[in-house]
């Protein structure tokens, strides 16, 4: 990074290309005063802003200090601007408090791509569009032009949009070689639409904005990533096979897996995330929001649970951040004083669709201890659970609520996820289960990276709808990757079905074929499970799954290898392509196309009724895995009949006898 001065003006440069631009012509940075309302519902969100005022500001004074240089900018703000090497770091000083709206402008060229934002679902390359940075429900559709999403908003305000997502973060990688970071949870909106400029805006003035440039993407994750904290190595039991999600009690649940065990299906796992009990709502099947296990459901669950284990299989739960007023651990939390309450000091309970819910406060240090060590530690992992779903995190309301650190709940908002995720990981690090406990989240943000076991995909449709079905989780694989978060994995068959949306054996197969290349394998039966299809059902299907699950664990020392660069250094596992092809300008804008690890491609049929499937190979020689034929760079179509999805290995792959064995094996 160079900073090239020229009186009042400044420019940053990354080499030849230019980052920051101040001069009178072209202001670095604007700020103004803003009034949002706020209306939250059932963890969705309708966002306003009226701004009173918007102005640039110019460069009034120079200073160098201590490890920079800082441009005064009249009586409203001072930048101090710090380099090192192929680090930038830009320090606003806040001068006049009235200020509440803070925009920054990044130069951009039009042939520029950019990528991350947190975990986005419907478009991989940000350029074009701007990204609201706000944790909440994606929403049930996130198309605004489907009958899904207008019945959604018409009748539970739970229709999304393309940018609403549980994993948003204030970060983003450019193809100039960089990566920009704002140190900021308040609400942000980061806009690609400009050709000349990226302007990125939050309703506060930022700590401070990082940015780090390198030669090659790969050395630029593996930056970024160390600066955010990298993702623990996955337990190796994750590798044996499937983790079935059952339902029902002790009896279904385990007979269920019986059922899928005797067809042939390896299981690593069983996720019953009733596992504390179940209440019915008008949505389907919903939990019972207090986390110990429900002993008329599941009697004896330790004792079932060590049998499990004598077997090579593990249990796996469900719990969240929020507990059920009419829960026995809600009146333990009331009695140690654990819960955010409302400004006139009562008590404040957040509407979870037909039931009412405490909000723990993480920002008090004794609330967080109490939730980790009686809940998590006491009820679950002392239990013997080895894992669980670490669900919600991005419910914080932010009307009437006081934390016990004094802060907005505007600002804690986008970071109450990373808060929940350091729980879980406390938890499990001071009980000695760290590498060999999983649990798997949906909402993350800025600091999540090093708490996050396994990141998971959230609740998508049950189709193969573009921006909420199949296809999402392929682009949210690769925009959490390249914010830092590289080990990621979805439920098989998808979750959320209303309105006559129902899962088919068609859907279920093809997201299993893409999931047996994922790093983890799960089944979800869904949000009501007796209108969709159940693998185990079917037997065909499981005969199908079987297959496919075994293809996973034949593929265990790759995946671990790649699970291990992850954590090492910050690598994902699933990949754009271009991180491996920078001069392939293609590569750039396929979004529904991965490379597992360097040297296997995938490329999931995401669309219904396809039996053949077009793929772009970048250079070299690609064997397809499952017909043994040669392909080399350019498209390509090959025969995608259900259970093979389109998967290629590099003809020189040091791991050539691994995929020549599954070809031999599983190939047709």
């Amino acid at each position: 990074m160079e900073l090239i001065r020229n009186g009042l003006e400044f420019t940053l440069k990354h080499g030849d290309h230019v980052i920051l631009e101040c001069t009178k012509e072209k202001p670095l940075v604007y700020i103004g005063i803003g009034r949002e309302t706020v209306d939250m519902y059932r963890g969705n969100f309708k966002i306003e802003d009226y701004v009173t005022e918007r102005r640039p500001l110019e460069v009034t004074g120079v200073r160098q200090v201590e490890d920079g240089v800082c441009f005064d900018m009249g009586d409203t703000l001072a930048l101090t601007v710090c380099v090192n090497g192929d680090l930038a770091q830009l320090f606003p000083e806040q001068k006049d408090p009235s200020v509440n709206r803070f925009w920054l402008r990044v130069a951009a060229d039009e042939n520029e791509r950019c990528y991350g934002c947190g975990e986005q679902m419907s478009y991989f390359n940000l350029r074009g569009r701007h990204f609201p940075l706000w944790t909440s429900e994606p929403g049930v559709g996130r198309d605004k032009t489907t009958y899904v999403t207008w019945r959604s908003d018409v009748e539970n305000k739970a229709g999304g949009d393309y940018y609403n997502t549980n994993f948003p973060q204030p970060t983003y990688v450019s193809t100039k070689h960089y990566y920009l970071h704002v140190d900021s949870t308040a609400y942000g909106d980061f806009d690609f639409r400009n050709a000349g400029f990226h302007e990125l805006q939050f309703w506060e003035v930022p700590a401070s904005i990082r940015i780090q440039g390198a030669d090659t993407y790969l050395e630029l994750l593996e930056k970024e990533s160390a600066f955010f904290g990298r993702q623990p190595e996955l337990p190796d039991w994750v590798y044996n096979g499937l983790i079935i999600g059952v339902q029902g009690g002790d009896g279904r649940s385990f007979d269920l897996m019986e059922k899928t065990l005797d067809h042939g299906i390896k299981v690593s796992g069983v996720w019953c995330q009733d596992w504390a009990g179940k209440r019915i709502t008008s949505f389907g099947k919903r939990l019972q929001w207090d986390w110990h296990y429900n002993q008329e459901m599941y009697p004896d669950l330790p004792g079932r649970i060590e049998a499990l284990h004598k077997r090579g299989i593990r249990f796996l739960g469900y719990i969240n951040p929020y507990l059920v007023e009419d829960g026995e651990l809600y009146q333990k939390g009331l009695e140690a004083d654990v819960f955010a309450k409302k400004a006139d000091g009562s008590r404040y309970l957040v509407d979870f669709g037909e039931f009412y819910c405490g909000v723990v406060d993480f920002t008090n240090p004794r609330a967080y201890q109490w939730f980790k060590d009686e809940v998590i530690k006491k009820c679950s992992l002392d239990i013997g659970i080895d894992g669980w779903m670490a669900d919600f995190g991005e419910y914080l309301p932010t009307d009437d609520l006081v934390l016990y650190n004094g802060k907005s709940p505007m600002i804690e908002h986008n970071h109450w996820p990373a808060l929940w995720a350091r729980c879980n990981y406390d938890a499990v690090k001071e009980s000695g289960k760290l590498g060999e406990a999983v649990y798997f989240m949906r909402a993350g943000g800025t600091g999540s990276q090093k708490y996050c076991t396994l990141l998971w995909a959230g609740d998508q449709s049950v189709d193969f709808s573009i921006h909420d079905g199949l296809a999402t989780v392929i682009c949210a694989a690769l925009s959490a990757g390249m914010s830092g978060c590289g080990i990621t994995h979805s439920d098989i068959g998808g979750y959320t079905s209303l309105f006559g949306n129902i899962r088919t054996r068609e859907l279920f197969l093809r997201w299993a074929e893409m999931a047996a290349f994922t790093p983890v394998m799960r089944t979800h039966e869904g949000n009501r499970p007796e209108e969709n299809f159940q693998y185990y059902e079917d037997k065909d299907c499981m005969q199908q799954l079987a297959r496919l699950v075994d293809v996973y664990t034949m593929l265990a020392p790759y995946m671990k290898k790649l699970v291990a660069e992850n954590h090492e250094k910050g690598i994902p596992v699933q990949r754009p392509l271009f991180l491996h092809y920078e001069e392939d300008d293609r590569c750039y804008d396929l979004q529904y196309e991965y490379l597992l690890g360097e040297d296997v491609l995938v490329a999931p049929v995401y669309l219904s009724r396809k039996e053949t499937w077009e793929v772009y190979l970048p250079e070299g020689q690609w064997v397809h895995i499952w017909s043994g034929r040669e392909y080399g760079k350019g498209t390509c179509r090959v025969e995608a009949p259900l259970g093979d999805t389109p998967v290629f290995w590099k003809k020189d792959s040091g791991y050539a006898s691994l995929f020549r064995e599954i070809r031999k094996k599983h190939g047709k």
